[in-house]
């Protein structure tokens, strides 16, 4: 039977170690420059409802180093669920390629993708959750020498798809995580409900900055408009200001803390040019790993691991 790769709930903790211990393996191979091609003869399509940039180079360069090729569809050559039906798309480049990654706007529009799909999906992105990505940042972290287990993680400000995955990763591995965020802009009830409901994390929902970076290990941001909110960008500003991550913030974390941050940044709103360009951030880390750990699903959802 043909996995996809929706959000981190679809595998267990065991799978999910053994995905990060083979995108160790893969770095490595990668650095070395190893001759190392799985995907020879083999093509991957790549359905962007949103632009991206980390999210096309790290699943074309990796795909492409591993001996495939690429098909890149932008929002003007695929306008899904609206110019054909999903199911359809879904079949048809079924036909025409062995894997399917999508970054889509709504998360209903990649569950039908995969539902019809004949090959293996993977979420590059929806407006409920990056699953990707927060992978990487498990893989980033344990490079660094910390275990999310042992730290405290702390999520500033908007509770978005970025939460919902490190919320469905709490549903997995024992999290200490912290979303704070201001009144109105907290994540999915739904889905902190499931990650409290799972018993082996503490979550907690917070509105104050300052007290919740108290001890943290770990602190994260994203920004406060992502896309398709560009026009609340303005108001956003207002609401978010308290919830900048600044020298002033890192101070009152751990002394140890590092930053994170999934990209892009909008230096001078969520965070600070000094935080970003400090010995604490280790975002350039993430976008790399990025790359690694998506190979290592690819191989995963394609029997080749």
């Amino acid at each position: 039977m043909k996995r996809d790769f929706l959000q981190l709930t679809d595998f267990k903790i065991k799978e999910l170690k053994e995905l990060l211990s083979l995108a160790s393996e893969l770095k490595a191979k990668f650095k070395r420059r190893e001759a190392f091609r799985p995907f020879k003869d083999h093509t991957l399509a790549m359905i962007f409802a949103k632009p991206s940039a980390r999210t096309r180079i790290s699943f074309e360069t990796g795909f492409g180093r591993m001996g495939g090729n690429v098909v890149y569809l932008s929002p003007g050559d695929i306008s899904i669920g609206k110019r054909e039906a999903i199911k359809d798309i879904a079949r048809v480049i079924s036909r025409y390629n062995d894997m399917i990654v999508a970054r889509l706007f709504q998360h209903d529009h990649l569950l039908e993708l995969a539902r019809f799909a004949e090959v293996p999906v993977v979420n590059g992105l929806t407006d409920y959750n990056h699953p990707c990505q927060i992978l990487a940042d498990v893989f980033t972290l344990q490079e660094y020498g910390i275990e999310p287990t042992g730290r405290k993680i702390v999520y500033m400000g908007d509770g978005n798809n970025v939460v919902h995955s490190w919320l469905n990763l709490a549903c997995r591995m024992p999290l200490n995580f912290v979303c704070a965020c201001p009144p109105g802009y907290t994540p999915d009830v739904q889905t902190v409900k499931k990650a409290r409901d799972a018993g082996i994390s503490k979550i907690d929902i917070v509105h104050d900055p300052m007290a919740a970076v108290k001890n943290a290990g770990v602190v994260y941001t994203d920004v406060w408009a992502s896309m398709g909110q560009k026009h609340e960008a303005a108001e956003r500003a207002k609401v978010f200001k308290n919830f900048q991550v600044n020298d002033e913030l890192m101070a009152a974390a751990a002394k140890d803390a590092i930053f994170m941050h999934c990209l892009p940044a909008e230096r001078g709103l969520e965070t600070t040019d000094s935080v970003m360009e400090s010995d604490a951030s280790v975002v350039f880390d993430q976008a790399e790993n990025r790359m690694h750990v998506q190979n290592a699903i690819m191989l995963k959802l394609m029997g080749k691991a």
